[in-house]
């Protein structure tokens, strides 16, 4: 067990209690960050505004001002509302859409998920900016 994993001890089954909020244009939604320590790493970024571009039609990506430690589990699968990390970048997505299609090696690492609303980002064609930022 890592020292990591420790932090998990009394947390809901993979989630934390560390909720954000996103911000683009008039669209605000609510978000769980999982219990994981990308995720963590992720929220000690917070408050940020990324210029999040469009991808495929199915998600908003943007670049995060430096790597993230990696600690959860890599994916190839995502779903409407996942917040991700993809390693390479260093980005993240919000999966808005899907579009049946498999994420390509190495996978993304989800970072958290939106409450409900995702395909509100469907109306941004192009660019955003999105403000993320820890509401408790």
């Amino acid at each position: 067990m890592s020292a990591a994993d420790d932090h998990s001890n009394n947390t809901p089954e993979g989630r934390t209690h560390m909720r954000i909020r996103l911000t683009a244009g008039e669209t605000v939604l609510n978000a769980t960050l999982d219990d994981n320590a990308t995720a963590r790493d992720f929220a000690a970024l917070l408050p940020l505004t990324l210029q999040m571009n469009d991808l495929l039609k199915r998600e908003k990506y943007g670049h995060l001002p430096r790597s993230l430690i990696a600690g959860g589990e890599p994916r190839s699968s995502y779903e409407i509302g996942n917040i991700a990390y993809w390693s390479p970048g260093p980005d993240i997505a919000i999966f808005y859409d899907h579009d049946g299609q498999s994420i390509p090696d190495p996978g993304i690492i989800i970072l958290g998920e939106i409450d409900s609303g995702a395909d509100a980002f469907k109306k941004y064609d192009g660019t955003v900016d999105v403000t993320i930022e820890a509401v408790d």
